[in-house]
């Protein structure tokens, strides 16, 4: 398994090693000795996420109210799409900026994307399929949204973005901001510190 630290602390891309033969493939896409060694702590897996998208859909920019927040081990088993980790959190170095992978059914990577940091990704190609491994069970009182058109995020040139109607009365990045919505990174990094003892 590779591991790759992103620009966004706290954030990593995970590619294990894949094993074909003649009867197909097997591939461990988490593993939680690797996981936890590059993170400090292991994923708690309160909830697993499945969501399919034809061509063009976008989900996000979400996050939850941290803590506890919600972090996410984000796979692509079929398909093609682009994944965005977008630092939500006020007072972080890197608040504001975003880094994006592509993430794919042939080379089997992950996101990992920590408690506070937005989350967004977009459907390259019809059937793509985003399995996600969550902290946190779903809670609609602590969930939240930035409007995914409203940063200079890398969506490709020539692919509509296909927005849910919850996604497009999100409030852009500065009127999240202004309004205080956004989380605290002291509060995150607090957080991970207890995650991590």
């Amino acid at each position: 398994m590779q591991v790759r630290e992103l620009k966004i602390s706290g954030a990593f891309e995970f590619t294990p090693s894949v094993f074909p033969d003649d009867r197909g493939l097997f591939v461990a896409p988490y593993q939680e000795a690797v996981f936890t060694a590059a993170v400090g702590h292991p994923l708690r897996v309160a909830q697993t996420n499945h969501s399919e998208s034809r061509r063009g859909v976008v989900r996000g920019i979400h996050y939850a109210d941290t803590p506890p927040g919600q972090a996410k081990y984000v796979h692509c088993p079929r398909g093609r799409m682009l994944d965005v980790v977008v630092d939500l959190r006020v007072g972080s170095p890197t608040f504001g900026e975003w880094e994006s992978v592509e993430l794919s059914a042939g080379v089997f990577n992950s996101v990992y994307l920590p408690e506070g940091l937005g989350h967004a990704l977009m459907a390259l190609e019809d059937g793509t399929v985003a399995s996600y491994l969550c902290s946190e069970g779903f809670n609609p009182t602590a969930e939240h949204g930035v409007h995914p058109l409203s940063m200079d995020l890398p969506w490709p040139a020539g692919i509509t973005p296909l927005l849910s109607p919850k996604d497009a009365a999100a409030p852009s990045f500065d009127q999240a901001r202004d309004a205080g919505l956004l989380p605290s990174y002291d509060e995150c990094v607090a957080w991970y510190s207890k995650l991590s003892h």
